[in-house]
């Protein structure tokens, strides 16, 4: 871990002199991912640290979350629906293209575009026992590291970014990241998806509207650390093995990423029109990147980001409570429907 910190802190130092977008997420992500790739030894990076990363996010955006945006909750609902169907339509078309160009089963192709969390898509996927976990992981992973690469520098060229904050580190922040991190860690124990995310967001909203604490200021050098503390996470995520794929499988992950990259590209335009948002935070709310992520480069770049939270919170739960559930329901009936036939033909399955 002290290695993995160490490349962090470099990549970090040398993205930033370079002046590239979010360079403490995107520099450790590429040193650390090209490391593995050159030196052998064991490089590790603990998960507690990650969701640290996450914590500091969510306490930061429940702190900075703009309130009026619950008055237009109405008219906000129905394109969330919009662009999540039309975004899970999507990626079931690129889903068929890449299984047919990758000749990979489509189940597998599905769960490796579906853009959800890693970890939940892949427990779904031993669940059902689908055998091409690796690919899966593989197409999980390339579609992430593409966005967080590619998407900064597309959002990034349309604003100005956000000044440095010149706040000082207070005890009150320290003890509210403290706080949200001993509630997410109850609301994981009950399962609450993105709980490191979404709890410390619900935590200081309430904290806004039912008490009269002064919320505190955030330095910048905050947003930096959990920058760090993701971005490691990431850049140990791309493996070596999952090179050792079949080349026809690493260009099918890689296109995949990419049109759905291009399809978010142009449903954003319709958040635009509709709700008459910038580009970045339009772009942003829509991108099939990670939660975190997406959140965090919303922040670089000073887009609206209770939008960006709230539309990148409502798709992941969008997946976890409804997709994953209807696909688990439209399996079990394809599988009996199967057996159904078998014993009517006399079809015996070895």
């Amino acid at each position: 871990m002290l290695k993995v910190l160490i490349l962090s802190l470099i990549g970090g130092y040398i993205f930033s002199l370079l002046h590239i977008p979010i360079p403490w997420m995107l520099g450790p992500i590429v040193i650390v991912m090209l490391a593995q790739f050159i030196y052998k030894g064991p490089l590790k990076w603990s998960g507690q640290m990650r969701d640290a990363g996450v914590v500091i996010v969510g306490t930061v955006i429940g702190i900075q979350f703009n309130t009026n945006l619950f008055g237009m909750i109405g008219s906000i609902i129905f394109y969330m629906l919009l662009l999540n169907v039309i975004l899970i339509g999507g990626s079931i078309g690129i889903a068929y293209l890449t299984s047919r160009w990758a000749k990979i089963p489509m189940k597998a192709a599905i769960l490796g575009a579906i853009p959800g969390g890693l970890g939940q898509i892949v427990i779904f996927a031993e669940e059902e026992k689908v055998e091409e976990i690796g690919i899966i992981s593989y197409f999980q992973v390339i579609r992430l590291l593409l966005v967080v690469v590619f998407v900064p520098f597309i959002v990034a060229g349309q604003v100005i970014s956000k000044p440095p904050a010149d706040a000082k580190l207070t005890i009150s922040l320290i003890l509210l990241i403290v706080l949200a991190w001993a509630c997410s860690h109850l609301m994981k124990r009950i399962h609450l998806p993105v709980a490191f995310f979404i709890t410390p967001i619900i935590l200081l909203i309430t904290l806004q509207l039912t008490t009269p604490l002064v919320m505190p200021q955030v330095p910048g050098i905050v947003m930096d650390v959990a920058q760090l503390l993701i971005g490691a996470h990431i850049g140990l995520m791309l493996k070596p093995h999952m090179i050792k794929l079949p080349v026809r499988v690493l260009v099918g992950g890689i296109f995949s990423a990419l049109a759905l990259i291009a399809l978010t590209f142009g449903s954003s335009f319709l958040m635009s029109l509709a709700l008459d948002t910038t580009f970045s935070t339009s772009f942003l709310s829509t991108a099939p990147g990670g939660l975190d992520q997406m959140v965090l480069l919303a922040d670089a770049v000073n887009a609206e980001v209770s939008l960006v939270s709230m539309f990148q919170t409502f798709r992941l739960l969008f997946i976890f409570l409804l997709i994953m559930p209807l696909m688990k329901i439209f399996y079990r009936w394809r599988e009996k429907k199967e057996i159904a036939y078998n014993q009517e033909n006399g079809v015996v399955k070895y």
